[in-house]
């Protein structure tokens, strides 16, 4: 996250994926002095029993309507930057995070496809409606990076690039435009 497009998305100059419990996230920001003014404030972080940091926790409830398991959850960072464009991320599907298509990508390059329609998770999905061609990644062994290989496949194989990016702001999902400008 560069400095100048922080916000909503991105209050910090961080990695997208900062490997970071919550509260370990918010010690570092009252200790670089990253509150408004350089304020700290007095904070107590409860540690957890039985945790251990290197070890793989798999979350027992969704923690947000478009995140159903931990597949989608692994993918997250990589395919939450399909928010910035017009692909379907897989909402309106059960599938959220774990797909990728629209009717606008070259159908003769994928063998998947699916039709996004309102659900509890997304009322108003893009591409709703309509077939979108992409990938099932729903099978996807778990990564422990940030992959940009989804959002490049997506982009070569869209034929009229003036539809791939939409208005919401790849930059600000990506937190820098030198995504976008390559």
């Amino acid at each position: 996250m560069q400095k100048e497009h922080s916000g909503f998305l991105g209050m910090n100059e961080i990695p997208l994926v900062y490997g970071m419990s919550i509260g370990e996230y918010a010690k570092m920001i009252n200790e670089e002095g990253w509150l408004e003014g350089g304020k700290k404030c007095d904070l107590t972080v409860i540690p957890l029993e039985n945790w251990i940091h290197e070890h793989i926790y798999q979350i027992p409830i969704r923690p947000s309507p478009n995140l159903p398991n931990d597949t989608s959850i692994n993918l997250y960072p990589s395919l939450g930057l399909f928010e910035g464009t017009n692909v379907n991320a897989g909402r309106g599907t059960e599938f959220q995070f774990q797909r990728y298509g629209a009717s606008f990508m070259d159908s003769t390059a994928y063998s998947f496809s699916y039709v996004p329609q309102p659900n509890f998770g997304s009322k108003y999905p893009k591409e709703e409606g309509n077939i979108c061609y992409g990938k099932d990644l729903s099978s996807t062994p778990r990564i422990n990076e940030v992959s940009l290989q989804w959002i490049l496949d997506a982009y070569n194989n869209t034929a009229d690039k003036s539809r791939f990016f939409n208005s919401s702001g790849f930059t600000k999902h990506a937190g820098t435009p030198s995504f976008k400008n390559r």
